[in-house]
């Protein structure tokens, strides 16, 4: 029986630890650092978008139904999200190549990271595995131009996550 405890016990912590590990950045955080590579090979860091707000949306796979949903909602809204001061970038766990293929099909104006070793969405707490396969769960983060989060969207509906950013985006804009 004591050993059952202390087995139960034991579980217990290493799923609260796992938890707390997993957890990403909250409202107000500054926003966690990356150093990845684009579909054109070119390097990518926050300090890129700094004064600028910064849409970075999590996606699970290049070439599937939601996040070719997603990703054609953005680049259709791109002129309205530059023109409201934001920049769009897309980050997955697909490699370079991949990316270059993706964003040629579906003629992409923005960025998409290649987060091949999956430090960026452990970082932001969207690393995710399903049987055995890994990939970054379809989550935003609107970054202010001082790099602090500003507002996270959990579960995002790919149709509609644009119109979100951009709606949250002028309220927030509006506060400052």
């Amino acid at each position: 029986m004591r050993r059952l405890s202390c087995l139960l016990v034991l579980t217990l912590l290493c799923t609260l630890a796992s938890s707390a590990f997993a957890a990403g950045p909250q409202v107000g955080d500054s926003a966690p650092t990356f150093h990845l590579q684009d579909q054109n090979g070119h390097w990518h860091t926050p300090a890129d978008f700094h004064g600028h707000w910064l849409v970075l949306y999590f996606y699970p796979k290049d070439f599937t139904p939601g996040c070719t949903t997603e990703v054609c909602t953005f680049r259709d809204d791109i002129a309205r999200l530059r023109k409201a001061g934001a920049e769009v970038v897309g980050v997955s766990l697909d490699d370079v190549k991949s990316h270059a293929e993706f964003a040629a099909k579906y003629h992409v104006p923005f960025p998409l990271l290649a987060d091949a070793d999956r430090s960026v969405a452990t970082s932001y707490g969207v690393l995710t595995e399903h049987m055995g396969m890994h990939y970054a769960k379809r989550t935003t983060f609107l970054i202010d131009p001082q790099g602090r989060i500003a507002k996270v969207y959990v579960d995002v509906d790919p149709e509609k996550n644009s119109a979100q950013v951009m709606s949250d985006l002028a309220t927030l804009k509006a506060k400052s």
